[in-house]
């Protein structure tokens, strides 16, 4: 059974995510009766209600649609089997699709354009969203974050071309096939999946495969998969080493931005600009304009819109920049993402102090990088370390986050629990305070940044 107009009921378990809140607005824009259900209110699921999409937070089958032969469900391998729900909606027959099918469906049929990697795709993809929004040709985009620019994870225009944010967890990418592919990395991650890192090599080895072969697949120089299976033409980027795309001249500007040249398979685009700071964003950048060249994007419409860019809610979100008191927001939540955030904030608050507070994400990432989590933690000039965010995850036995604490050779380091957060906080002073984590440590955010900012007044 195929997704069609004729199917009214969309119904959501676990609507409050951010890939499945995307979907789940993408069908209510197109006319469809959308609801479902969500663990905790959260920011995003109190726009869902704004919009007029029904989202509750029992565990209730009756809030199910009772019409089975019109009505798709949508789930997040992120919810448990057992959830009363998905084992109802199972039991009963209704047409049950995981969120990365439901992608699948909606790209078929669109020009799919796609960001694939274990860190930077939903920076890449919402800023080649925003080339082809602000160029003037438009494109439905599916992120995996906030865009500053649009205070969205979705953008829709009447133009057939997709950009999607090819997520690996779960294996979920494999649903798309795409016209033009970047893959930005593919480092040991998500093992509770896929066991080692030359299983999670092998499905991005197959993500590569299934990118058309009249089309374009552009991946990060130094990144090893097979490409064996490889149709479409293969072309290569980087950050400054020379590749098919990679900046050169790159000139640091006042408070973290660079000028840059963007070298192409087909000549230079001299002085562009980013409109977020970070060199790992400039990185970024090349990935997104990569694709963005190769669909058709003219050279100073690219330029118009790097410049433009504001960035990604989470992604390295400098919330507060005073000579008092900067804060710093980021989703980083494996050690090479924490790694590359501390050497951009390096280079962007020179000589200051770097405090970070860091929420681990699973007990099995926890367990399979306690090492290189503790050896990437010890760039920061001092870590307030917070308890591990278990997601999907049920405790592994000898797993916590003092195992990371241990092996972290700081002088200035504490654990303790959220509920100590903002209390430490407030008897703290800060140069530079960074939160990273993929967990709930966002709703710490507005009340960190309120405590620094009334700091800051008096």
């Amino acid at each position: 059974m195929k997704m069609g107009k004729k199917n009214k009921n969309y119904y959501f378990i676990g609507i409050g995510g951010i890939g499945m809140s995307a979907i789940a607005r993408y069908f209510h824009r197109t006319g469809h009766r959308v609801s479902g259900y969500d663990r905790t209110p959260s920011a995003l699921t109190a726009k869902l209600e704004n919009e007029g999409i029904a989202v509750h937070y029992e565990d209730d089958i009756s809030a199910i649609p009772a019409d089975k032969e019109n009505t798709f469900v949508i789930y997040t391998p992120a919810v448990p089997a057992d959830m009363n729900e998905l084992k109802y909606v199972k039991e009963q027959g209704y047409a049950l699709f995981k969120r990365s099918q439901a992608l699948g469906e909606i790209a078929r049929g669109q020009k799919c354009l796609a960001v694939a990697g274990t860190h930077g795709k939903t920076t890449t993809s919402t800023l080649l969203a925003h080339i082809l929004t602000d160029s003037g040709e438009g494109c439905n985009a599916f992120l995996g974050g906030i865009s500053r620019n649009y205070d969205s994870n979705l953008l829709m225009s009447s133009n057939q071309v997709l950009v999607a944010e090819a997520d690996e967890f779960d294996r979920s990418f494999l649903q798309l096939y795409p016209d033009i592919a970047v893959i930005t990395s593919a480092d040991a991650d998500h093992l509770d999946i896929y066991s080692d890192h030359s299983h999670v090599q092998e499905a991005f080895s197959q993500f590569a495969s299934q990118v058309k072969s009249d089309g374009f697949l552009v991946l990060k120089k130094g990144v090893k998969i097979s490409l064996e299976g490889v149709s479409a033409k293969i072309l290569s980027y980087s950050y400054d080493s020379p590749a098919d795309f990679y900046a050169s001249d790159i000139v640091p500007l006042d408070g973290g931005f660079y000028d840059f040249t963007l070298n192409t398979h087909e000549g230079k685009i001299e002085h562009c600009t980013l409109g977020i700071r970070g060199w790992v964003n400039v990185e970024n950048a090349v990935a997104a304009s990569a694709i963005a060249l190769l669909h058709g994007t003219t050279p100073e419409k690219l330029k118009k819109a790097l410049a433009s860019f504001k960035g990604v809610g989470r992604r390295f979100d400098i919330r507060i920049n005073t000579p008092q008191c900067a804060y710093v927001d980021d989703y980083a939540h494996h050690p090479n993402e924490l790694r590359h955030a501390i050497s951009s904030l390096r280079g962007i608050f020179k000589g200051r102090r770097l405090c970070g507070i860091f929420q681990p994400h699973l007990y099995s990432r926890t367990r399979d990088f306690v090492d290189e989590f503790a050896d990437a933690l010890g760039g920061l000039d001092e870590l307030i370390l917070l308890h591990i965010y278990p997601a999907r995850e049920l405790p592994i036995e000898g797993v916590t986050s003092k195992i990371i604490f241990d092996k972290v050779k700081l002088e200035n380091k504490i654990l303790i629990g959220k509920d100590e957060l903002m209390e430490t906080i407030r008897k703290r002073d800060f140069d530079c305070l960074i939160t990273f984590g993929a967990g709930d440590i966002d709703r710490f955010v507005l009340p960190i940044e309120e405590e620094l900012k009334a700091r800051i007044k008096k």
